[in-house]
């Protein structure tokens, strides 16, 4: 309840000025009208005053009319300048991709052409543009490796391969630089992933390319048994491409499987009879197999179209006197036998005594052997035809003696020649044979 100014019968009430007075006397009628009309005027008074406060101020309801509108706009604004910056952003990307695509075309361009320093620098200007790009890494190691940068090559290829371990380019790329650097093991394993990864439709060959590097590398360090089963494993799957064949034959014989060896070169003899390469490398091989007959076929029609080649000549010649010289090839007569056997005895006492091993604590003539050496020499007067003719068990005798001494003088006085060679390889074909 307000206070009601009043007057008072105390001195300080003089004391009040007008406009305290004045001031009282309007709070008395607000609170306390004297009569209707005047309540009445106060009230429009008190609601002229509000609705001039109401004015001065935005209304809440058209204030809640208008705000579903400037929301619109403000999200209009946002998508605009949200496409705007993407657009920005995209055309800032594309920009930087052309950029690196013009680089590295000009990359590949310098790598077809091997000019490896070029081609280095143009796929490092395309990084900076696309610093994890797979190709461009890919391809800047393949630049690096053509000068020999292996080290730096190593690490990019690497890094690809822990981000893409079943490339075959990669994996065949690290195969290729361990083997350089004489690390068998881990250059085996790359060269079998290559072999077994995954290649792109066109590049199916460099799987073959693959194995077939494992398989030098395998001859290189002389694991023929390996060398063999990855041989296998190869020509079960190379067709009956001729080039392939051939070099297959080729690395059987190396392998020393001549066996294989002549199946893919009568591959490629199907194809054409007159390969040379193809009859030359089935002449050696069954040269090696001790098929005689078989190997003077090829060779004779090798050197008849190839006169230059000296290996296809000589080997010729041996199998001819193989063929010449052995006593127990088929269709051969007692007198020819007899012949050859007096022949392949005469030829072994020559070999034996042209064999001397210097070694003054073993008298005799070839040195370490004189107890062949007697038993040829005490031998020697039966062995004739006559003799043959008169005693068939001479003929066994004989010969065993002749293969003795072949092998024994091929041990100690190297790989003999001629008629010599032609004996001990007559030995080896029956001791196969027995």
């Amino acid at each position: 309840m307000p206070r009601i100014c009043g007057r008072s019968s105390s001195t300080r009430q003089e004391e009040v000025s007008v406009f305290q007075l004045y001031c009282c006397g309007l709070k008395f009628r607000t609170y306390f009208p004297h009569s209707m009309n005047e309540f009445i005027a106060l009230r429009l008074e008190s609601d002229i005053e509000n609705e001039e406060m109401a004015g001065s101020r935005p209304n809440l309801r058209y204030y809640l009319r208008q705000q579903p509108v400037m929301l619109t706009i403000v999200l209009v604004l946002v998508v605009i300048a949200f496409v705007f910056v993407t657009a920005l952003s995209h055309a800032y990307h594309s920009q930087r991709e052309a950029l690196g695509a013009r680089w590295f075309n000009r990359g590949l361009a310098d790598l077809n052409a091997k000019n490896y320093p070029a081609a280095v620098t143009e796929f490092r200007s395309a990084l900076l543009y696309s610093r994890d790009d797979y190709r461009y890494q890919l391809n800047l190691a393949e630049a690096l490796i053509g000068l020999k940068h292996t080290g730096e090559a190593s690490a990019y290829l690497i890094n690809l391969w822990d981000r893409e371990p079943g490339d075959g380019f990669v994996n065949l790329e690290l195969a290729r630089i361990n083997a350089q650097q004489d690390q068998t093991q881990d250059a085996v394993r790359y060269y079998h992933e290559a072999i077994y990864a995954f290649w792109p439709n066109g590049q199916e060959t460099k799987r073959r390319d693959a194995r077939l590097e494992l398989i030098e590398l395998f001859l290189r360090i002389n694991d023929k048994a390996e060398a063999q089963a990855e041989l296998i494993a190869l020509s079960e799957n190379a067709g009956d491409d001729p080039a392939v064949q051939l070099r297959i034959g080729d690395l059987f014989l190396r392998a020393h499987d001549p066996e294989h060896a002549l199946a893919a070169y009568r591959t490629v003899l199907r194809q054409d009879v007159h390969d040379a390469a193809a009859l030359a490398g089935a002449g050696r091989a069954a040269y090696d197999l001790g098929r005689y007959s078989l190997a003077r076929g090829y060779l004779q029609s090798a050197v008849t179209i190839n006169p230059s080649d000296q290996l296809s000549s000589s080997l010729l010649k041996t199998t001819e006197l193989v063929l010449n010289m052995d006593p127990f090839g088929g269709d051969v007569s007692s007198t020819e036998r007899n012949r050859r056997i007096v022949e392949a005895f005469a030829t072994a006492g020559d070999r034996l005594k042209a064999c001397v091993v210097p070694n003054p604590a073993v008298p005799g003539p070839a040195g370490v052997q004189p107890g062949l050496n007697d038993e040829w020499t005490s031998l020697k007067p039966q062995v004739t035809e006559t003799g043959l003719r008169r005693d068939p068990g001479l003929v066994d005798s004989a010969m065993d003696l002749v293969f003795q001494i072949e092998r024994h003088t091929d041990k100690l006085c190297g790989e003999p020649i001629g008629k010599d060679l032609a004996l001990l390889l007559i030995a080896k074909s029956h001791e196969g044979s027995n």
